[in-house]
């Protein structure tokens, strides 16, 4: 299977100057993933750690003071080759909701709220393809219909919609030009978990049926267990571990993951959940060596110190940390 996106060594940092102090966070510090064809990639981790940095940058939507120090974004659609970081604006446009597509945090930031839903349809549609009014709400009736939606949400403003339905309509919004690669950036903030439920259920047939590449990014593993083929552990701008979901559900590597899930509730325990101890770094100032040395309880000297590779435990499962080369395997918090 052919990946349809690589990224190679990319450094991300937010750059800014204000009374001649210039601050350099390091939202993205070097990161190297790749994402097949058709697969579900799931990228987790607590809010602060570059989860929606990074996303902006593979998508292409990153503005100053977000900036690309160094690394690479490559796109492979039709064995085709695309720098995805090197693309001028119109080239960008012509790929997006065509190729790429975005399914935002807040449906409300996507919707126009003073135009009907299948007015900002047409718009979308109309973008890219020459056809009429009349064409583009057909367009929309059926796709709408095929994902079970009902058909009176076409002349409803955002605001009639419940939150739940108004994150269906998004994501029928980012998919109904049959994108081949997606982007979901936290699509089930802020629902309550039945209306989660639906909205992964829709998610996964959508790509389920059209053979589209999802990139999830959410801090919530439950989700990540219902929809991610593999999934990539971000801290403090790093990949601390990657591999395929059940691997990293089952058998966690790294301290950071091993604490995310054991904080997942779990119905038929009674104990109290464990949180992680302490709080993420400043970004701006991240710790020498493992910057999760601060708050693990594993930490050794070499962990101030020295910045753990990533390295290979079995065939697609990676993790940093000092431990697995001091013969410490699988070392439990």
């Amino acid at each position: 299977m052919t990946n349809i996106i690589e990224v190679q060594d990319l450094k991300a940092y937010y750059i800014t100057e204000a009374y001649g102090v210039r601050r350099t966070v390091k939202a993205v510090d070097g990161v190297s993933l790749h994402v097949k064809a058709g697969e579900v990639y799931g990228i987790a981790g607590e809010s602060g750690c570059g989860k929606s940095s990074l996303l902006k940058v593979m998508l292409g939507a990153h503005q100053p003071p977000l900036t690309v120090v160094s690394g690479t974004v490559k796109y492979s659609f039709d064995g085709h080759e695309i720098a995805a970081l090197s693309l001028d604006s119109n080239t960008l446009r012509d790929l997006r909701w065509k190729e790429v597509s975005y399914i935002p945090q807040g449906s409300m930031h996507v919707l126009n709220p003073v135009r009907r839903i299948q007015d900002t349809f047409h718009d979308f549609i109309a973008a890219h393809n020459n056809l009429s009014k009349s064409e583009s709400v057909q367009m929309t009736r059926t796709y709408l219909q095929e994902l079970g939606l009902p058909e009176k949400v076409l002349t409803a403003y955002p605001h009639q919609l419940s939150g739940g339905m108004r994150q269906r309509v998004t994501i029928a919004l980012a998919t109904i030009l049959w994108p081949k690669l997606i982007f979901a950036d936290e699509p089930t903030t802020a629902l309550d978990v039945i209306v989660q439920r639906g909205v992964i259920q829709l998610l996964k047939d959508i790509q389920q049926r059209e053979g589209s590449t999802l990139i999830l990014i959410t801090h919530d593993l439950g989700v990540h267990a219902n929809l991610a083929n593999r999934i990539a552990v971000l801290y403090a701008g790093k990949v601390v571990e990657e591999g395929d979901t059940r691997t990293i559900l089952k058998n966690p590597s790294h301290p950071y993951t091993q604490y995310l899930i054991r904080s997942l509730p779990n119905m038929a325990e009674r104990t109290e959940r464990v949180s992680i101890p302490g709080r993420p770094p400043a970004l701006d100032m991240p710790p020498s060596g493992c910057r999760f040395h601060p708050r693990c309880p594993l930490a050794m000297d070499r962990c101030k110190t020295e910045d753990p590779a990533l390295i290979e435990l079995t065939p697609g499962h990676r993790a940093a940390c000092h431990l697995l080369t001091e013969g410490v395997p699988h070392a439990q918090i």
